[in-house]
């Protein structure tokens, strides 16, 4: 047969994409033909269009000889079709949502607001049909309303039933249709339906009942007491049978709303029946005059956040209006619950309303104590995040910075939120501000004093004092404060006056123990807040503290004089690690020796941090001082320190991982540590019953360290390979687990012992959480290290996230191959990355990319390449993918899949793909390389475009 004939035979064979849709004749030919159409997943036509073309033909009315109309004749034609209906109603359980148009619901829905579309150009037969369109739905509503009174009757008549019900399904329908000749349906029939109880037909026709009633309430407010007692009891009755119910489709959200509309419109005098919300609670004290209530809630809301701002605002103008008639009682109160407004709009990032500012343009100590005592109550500090934290702290501020009293300032400044909220730098900031602005003049043309120069008595300049002691980083002036503090009064501890200033435990009982109270107080508050600044990063202020505080105990403590050595050594770490050492610049040598110092003291009595002996291990492996820590380190630490241990056997293993497999004995020394800080310790329990059961501990007290001690060590860590190492390490005993599915791959994992002898030992499930915290610490100090790019990739693979999987897959091709520009290494791209991948595309619908990846393989898989092209339900471009595939095998069971299919323009696009020279089997090898190279580079960044 030629091309041409076999185009003709396809054009005429071919059956269409979309089945023909059912006709509504061919159920009274089949019998079982409905029930199979009912269980398609979309039948065609739906259910609802079904009903409504059967009780159209059996209710065509028949024309006689002398041309009159007359009823639909009843004969068994017609009673078939009816019977369909209802077992098509009977197949949708009777569900009035989908079933229902009529009566009481249409009627509450048309009284709900609605947007209305916009409107296009003006069209005349346009406006006609909309015209004619809300005629007609307005004479259908006339005549609803007319038959509400009616409907309303019957269900509240409904509620009277006490006795389940028993409605058809299809079953009970075939039932009634071979027994016509029972009265009234009662036939052994009628009580093997479907069961609705009693509970669940009360609780829907109270809930429809109760908006019909509501509904009316907007001309007969009376009737809103009947919608209350048909909502109310609405939820007494899904308390009793279940939100879940077959039966009842309530809107328990909409329901919620109607039960506090009710609330408001008709109050119980009954507290306990009646569940009070804010927004009913500020209805109440709005009609019984309690204003100051209203302030109490609003402050409350701005930690929860539960009232409408559009609610508090109207509630504000009512306010507004009512003061303006004359209720000059109310001013203080509209200043109130404006305060209350404007923090809401602050902490959720809106800008401060005109009303505040022309409320507070004169401003008193009542206005600032009560907006301060809000400020304190719309914020947890615990809680609150970043950002409200933030925005709270820049209202503050830009309320400072408002204010023409300084004094007024001060109060502002010195309240315990402010100091929490804002940073020491910031806090100097606003000072210094405050200071250097030139004096305004107010009404009496007196000149504003400087701010330390405010006359006060002698407790108002302690305060001072101390607002400045909490702000000042300058230790001369630290020491000349408390030199006036100390002066003024002694009964103080001033190291107490901020509960930010903390200096760690294993100091503070030499520190405190300092006979001078001066002296005492200035050690204490200069390390403080020289470890305060080493924190935030501010290096230059911390050595300027550290240093003042070194020289002030080397007159006349020894012990204090080395802990401030070992801070300063712990500074110096930071700041090289912070500045030139992010640039790979290796540290001065004096820094390393003063490093090896301190991991070699042996001074007695002199209190050390665990953390500065983690960070002299880090530093020493990050900068790659193998040689110092595997041969030159004292035997006694390996003893005493387990960070110089563990220290010791990262840097051996990578010292000898060049070399032969049977030299790797650091390896497995290695291994054995971890496996046992990652061991649980178990402990037998005898419980009440005399049974003994076996109780096992998250963290093991057998190993040298915790597993969170280990995971925080390691997070100090930045050198490639030793992060590979450690990667490797628990990658290998997350493998070892027996009930593990998908392995995850790792560079260097065949140094690592390959069993385990106490399986049952090891809390895998801790590992498993450890491998994550590694390669997410890992990628944020190199997102472009391909093989721990791999490493997230399979952990994403092996938790059924693929489309997550795939992103990471294809960084990692990205970044070693300049985005795909050059071939990605086989290394990289071995065939198991590729079957991975191409199950994760397979798993996520999109069949054409598993064909095109079947290629990449050493050898193509066909066989899940053609069963990845014969799937319909593709989620990719399918055929705009066919320009990536090169093999012409798989090109040429396309073209005979689409012929066959009849798909004449997918085929075209095949045979194009096809027909290209440079995939011709004559050519030479390279150029059918380079042409697989082309397609290759083109497709993977294709797939980096839709999942990056």
């Amino acid at each position: 047969m030629s091309a041409e004939a076999a185009d003709r035979e396809a054009a005429t064979s071919s059956r269409p994409c979309t089945p023909p849709q059912t006709c509504w004749f061919e159920f009274l030919l089949e019998e079982s033909l409905l029930e199979k159409h009912l269980r398609k997943p979309c039948p065609d036509p739906a259910p609802v269009q079904l009903i409504v073309q059967f009780l159209e033909q059996a209710s065509k009315p028949s024309v006689n000889e002398q041309n009159q109309v007359q009823p639909p004749p009843d004969n068994k034609r017609n009673r078939i079709l009816k019977l369909l209906a209802l077992k098509v109603a009977a197949h949708l359980k009777w569900d009035l949502d989908i079933l229902e148009k009529r009566a009481i619901r249409t009627i509450v829905q048309s009284s709900f607001p609605v947007k209305q579309p916009k409107p296009g150009p003006p069209q005349l037969s346009v406006m006609n049909q909309m015209q004619q369109e809300k005629e007609l739905t307005e004479n259908i509503l006339k005549v609803l309303k007319e038959q509400a009174s009616d409907s309303i009757l019957v269900l509240e008549a409904a509620l009277k039933l006490n006795k389940d019900l028993y409605v058809h399904t299809m079953r009970t329908l075939d039932l009634l249709a071979m027994e016509p000749g029972v009265v009234n349906g009662e036939t052994e029939s009628s009580t093997v339906g479907l069961k609705i109880k009693t509970e669940e037909m009360q609780c829907q026709v109270c809930y429809d009942l109760g908006a019909a009633y509501f509904q009316q309430g907007s001309t007969n407010p009376a009737v809103y007491e009947n919608a209350r007692e048909k909502f109310f009891r609405t939820k007494e009755l899904i308390a009793e049978i279940g939100s879940l119910s077959l039966h009842c489709t309530i809107d328990e959200k909409r329901l919620a709303g109607y039960c506090q509309a009710c609330g408001v419109l008709v109050p119980s005098s009954d507290s306990a029946s009646q569940q009070l919300t804010p927004y009913s609670q500020v209805h109440i004290c709005l009609r019984s005059g309690n204003y100051q209530e209203v302030t109490k809630i609003f402050a409350e809301d701005n930690l929860t956040f539960s009232l409408p701002v559009q609610f508090r605002q109207s509630v504000l103008r009512e306010l507004f209006q009512k003061a303006q008639q004359g209720n000059e009682a109310l001013d203080e109160i509209c200043f109130k619950v404006c305060a209350c407004n404007t923090v809401r709009d602050i902490l959720e990032g809106r800008a401060i309303g005109v009303q505040f500012n022309q409320l507070f343009l004169r401003p008193n100590k009542e206005k600032i104590d009560f907006l301060l005592e809000v400020c304190s109550r719309s914020i947890n500090l615990e809680k609150a995040s970043d950002s409200l934290k933030g925005n709270m702290a820049a209202f503050l501020k830009n309320v400072c910075l408002g204010l023409e009293d300084l004094q007024y300032v001060f109060m502002i400044s010195s309240h315990e939120l402010f100091i929490t909220l804002l940073k020491d730098e910031e806090r100097k900031l606003l000072v210094d501000q405050m200071r250097k602005r030139s004096p305004r003049v107010n009404l009496c043309i007196k000149p504003v004093t400087s701010f330390y120069d405010i006359p006060a008595s002698a407790s108002v300049n302690i305060g001072q004092l101390e607002h400045q002691l909490i702000l000042s980083v300058d230790p001369w002036r630290i020491r000349q404060i408390l030199i006036e503090l100390h002066g003024m009064t002694s009964e103080r501890q001033f190291w107490t006056v901020s509960n930010k200033w903390e200096i760690p435990s294993v100091y503070s009982g030499v520190i405190l123990g300092i006979k001078d109270n001066l002296t005492r107080d200035l050690v204490y508050i200069l390390m403080a807040k020289g470890l305060h600044c080493s924190t935030v990063k501010d290096f230059t202020h911390a050595k300027q503290l550290f240093a003042a505080c070194l020289e002030l105990v080397t007159e006349f403590s020894p012990k204090l004089r080395q802990v401030m050595l070992n801070e300063m050594l712990l500074l110096d770490i930071h700041t090289h690690e912070a500045g030139t050492g992010q640039s790979g610049e290796r540290p001065p040598s004096d820094l390393i020796s003063r490093v090896r110092g301190y991991l070699e003291m042996r001074l007695p009595d002199i209190p050390l941090r665990q953390v500065i002996a983690e960070e002299c291990v880090a530093f020493m492996l990050n900068w790659r001082e193998n040689e110092y820590l595997t041969l030159q380190v004292p035997a006694f630490l390996l003893q005493s320190n387990p960070y110089v241990k563990l220290g010791q056997l990262l840097a051996a293993t990578c010292k000898e991982l060049p070399g032969p497999k049977e030299s790797r004995r650091t390896a497995k020394d290695l291994w054995e540590v971890v496996v046992q800080i990652c061991s649980v310790s178990s402990q037998h329990k005898r419980g009440n019953d005399g049974r003994i059961s076996l109780i096992k501990q998250r963290e093991s007290t057998l190993g040298i360290m915790y597993r969170s001690e280990l995971l925080s060590f390691i997070k100090k860590l930045r050198e490639p390979l030793v992060l590979t190492i450690i990667l490797s390490l628990f990658v290998k005993l997350h493998n070892v687990r027996e009930d593990i599915v998908n392995d995850i791959t790792a560079e260097h994992i065949s140094i690592w012992p390959s069993s385990i002898p106490n399986l049952q030992s090891v809390d895998f499930e801790a590992v498993a959480i450890t491998v994550k915290e590694l390669v997410r610490y890992s990628l944020s100090i190199n997102p472009n290290n391909h093989s721990w790019l791999i490493i997230q990739a399979d952990i994403y693979f092996a938790t059924n996230q693929y489309s997550a999987a795939l992103h990471y897959y294809l960084q990692a091709g990205a970044v070693c191959s300049d985005f795909f520009n050059k071939a990605v290494p086989p290394d990289v791209y071995t065939d198991q990355v590729i079957k991975r991948m191409i199950k994760c595309c397979s798993l996520l619908n999109c069949h054409t990319q598993v064909a095109i990846l079947c290629q990449f393989l050493r050898e193509i898989d066909y066989k899940t390449a053609f069963k990845s092209l014969q799937e319909q339900n593709s989620h990719d471009a399918m055929d705009s993918y066919y320009d990536y595939i090169w093999d012409v095998t798989i090109l040429e069971y396309l073209t005979y899949l689409h012929h066959k299919r009849g798909e004449t323009d997918k085929r075209q696009i095949a045979i194009k793909a096809i027909g290209q020279t440079e995939l011709n089997a004559s050519n030479p090898e390279e150029v059918l390389q380079l042409a697989a190279q082309r397609r290759k580079k083109k497709f993977l960044q294709a797939m980096a475009k839709l999942y990056f």
